[in-house]
């Protein structure tokens, strides 16, 4: 199907990749991992045209379709969402915007003399629209919407009014309405909520092309993919099997490498000792010669490459009082959208509460209350005594000096600690090497994000207000972060579409919405989101498992 063979690619002294070679198969489903930089996009941009390699080839047949979900999502608008989703899918979306452009021409006055070519056209095109099955794209398109979060005003309204993850989300159903052969997937979850995603699982698991994706959700791979290519310093390695078989595999395989290393090094060790001690005597030379002979004969095994981690042990926060915040009453609305209506909660030292609920249920609107970000129409909420609070949504990324560089900030920020120590930080947070003089305002979101976390949590609060933290962190990052969170001895409330995430720290559940996402009685489950599905049934409110 499609086929790299032997490719090699540079960009200046950056060697990506060094005879590489990979095969995605007709119907397969492959996860693409590997660190930041290793050459992922490039592996897309190779299949797609964008770029070629330097050496090698990259083999798409001619009438293969290939549908691609980039990040970098191009302008939107002058259009309604339905039809700029319409308009990706292929054959079939030109010809829909084709015919309503022709109806257009049959009902204008001025165009009486082309009518009967027109008509001859509308003919031939709504004859091969209705072969591609067209007449059902509106309908799939609406039900690929839905799944992807949109409400039907949403659907019908202007795409430009969207805002950026929301467009995200059409650029998204586009690409799923194409059903093109190949699907090539650039973390398509990352502006997804959790419902959105079990929907996508289940659209991905019966689709029947291939698929090659990223993503730095462990569940969401596990789920889909059965197959893992990994770049791996210039090669591309496959496992056949999800990314949790992966990760074993590849320990095996490290430690096997690493033993066969070690047996070939002292083998080395001893023939030289042999080597150097009878050099001099005229009997060994022969024997000398030939164990030299066959040294160099040898392929040497190299010790497996370790990926850089960096791990960072947050400080522990100062202890706060017994009741940490307590919300009475509380009543919000967005003009005749009831959010809150006499909403009560009160959140205890220690706890951490996951809360859940479909788009519009009022998740990120609690957060911002308890922040002081928004004020409730009416009711309070009141803030325990000796309490620190670290508040972390896309606002967080506005603290930062977009003059500064990453070191400059976090040298501004923490003055008395050590060069050391700040450079740890940003290790963890994947800010590596030349990355630390980047400027704020050349950062993308996702490192702003990530800087903004690594300033937060350098001194942790003893209360943390998190909506959705691990957007744009890669697996190892998330997986650090779970780790150390688990022994955060603060209080927590957070938002969050990461079930590793949910999984690793969620002590108590908030369900807001219920199944409809109207409901304005909230559910609170005095267990673990682990238990909260066991009992539910669900992961996210109405997606049943």
């Amino acid at each position: 199907m499609i086929s790299f063979s032997n490719i090699n690619k540079q960009y200046g002294k950056q060697l990506i990749f060094v005879d590489a070679s990979f095969q995605l198969n007709p119907g397969e489903k492959v996860g693409l991992v590997g660190p930041n930089g290793a050459g992922k996009t490039t592996l897309f941009r190779m299949v797609t045209g964008e770029e070629s390699p330097d050496d090698g080839d990259v083999s798409v047949p001619k009438k293969l379709t290939v549908g691609y979900f980039r990040q970098d999502v191009e302008e939107m608008s002058g259009r309604s969402v339905i039809d700029e989703a319409i308009a990706g899918s292929g054959r079939a979306g030109d010809l829909h915007h084709e015919l309503e452009h022709l109806q257009q021409a049959l009902e204008d006055p001025a165009r009486a003399n082309e009518m009967d070519k027109i008509l001859t056209r509308f003919g031939e095109v709504q004859e091969e629209y209705e072969h591609l099955g067209g007449y059902t794209l509106e309908a799939n398109a609406r039900e690929v919407l839905h799944g992807l979060g949109f409400q039907d005003d949403q659907i019908d309204g202007d795409v430009g009014a969207l805002s950026g993850g929301w467009k995200m989300r059409v650029a998204l159903a586009r690409v799923l309405l194409g059903r093109p052969d190949a699907l090539l997937m650039d973390e398509p979850t990352n502006h997804l909520d959790l419902e959105s995603i079990i929907w996508l699982e289940g659209f991905l698991k019966s689709y029947p092309g291939a698929l090659l994706m990223t993503s730095h959700d462990r569940e969401f791979m596990n789920r889909i993919v059965t197959k893992i290519a990994d770049i791996d310093a210039g090669e591309i390695v496959t496992y056949s099997g999800n990314y949790d078989f992966y990760e074993r595999e590849r320990a095996i395989r490290e430690s096997n490498q690493q033993a066969a290393f070690a047996r070939q090094q002292t083998m080395l060790a001893k023939e030289q000792r042999f080597i150097e001690r009878f050099k001099t005597h005229a009997a060994k030379a022969a024997q000398v010669q030939s164990r030299i002979k066959a040294l160099d004969k040898i392929d040497k095994i190299e010790l497996p490459k370790k990926r850089q981690i960096v791990r960072f042990d947050f400080r522990v926060p100062p202890r706060s009082g017994d009741q940490v915040a307590i919300m009475e009453d509380l009543h919000k609305s967005y003009g005749h959208r009831v959010i809150y209506q006499g909403f009560n909660l009160i959140i205890r030292r220690g706890e951490r509460w996951a809360v859940m609920g479909r788009n519009g249920a009022g998740k990120s609107t609690l957060l911002k209350m308890i922040a002081g970000a928004s004020e409730p129409d009416s009711g309070s909420v009141r803030l325990g005594a000796s309490l620190n609070m670290g508040y972390f949504a896309q606002q967080s990324l506005d603290v930062l000096d977009p003059e500064l560089t990453v070191d400059e900030q976090l040298q501004r920020d923490f003055p008395q600690d050590t060069v050391g120590s700040l450079r740890s930080l940003a290790g963890a947070f994947q800010f590596s090497g030349e990355d630390v003089e980047k400027k704020i305002r050349s950062l993308s979101g996702g490192e702003k994000s990530r800087l903004a976390m690594a300033r937060m949590l350098f001194n942790p609060p003893n209360f943390l207000v998190l909506d959705e933290p691990t957007n744009h962190l890669d697996l190892a990052t998330k997986e650090m972060l779970v780790e150390k969170l688990k022994n955060f001895e603060g209080t927590m409330i957070f938002v969050s579409h990461d079930r590793m995430f949910l999984r690793g720290l969620g002590s108590r559940v908030l369900e807001l919405g219920g199944e409809s996402g109207t409901d304005r009685n909230p559910r609170i489950y005095p267990g673990s989101y682990v238990e909260y599905v066991q009992a539910m049934g669900h992961e996210a409110p109405g997606i049943y498992v």
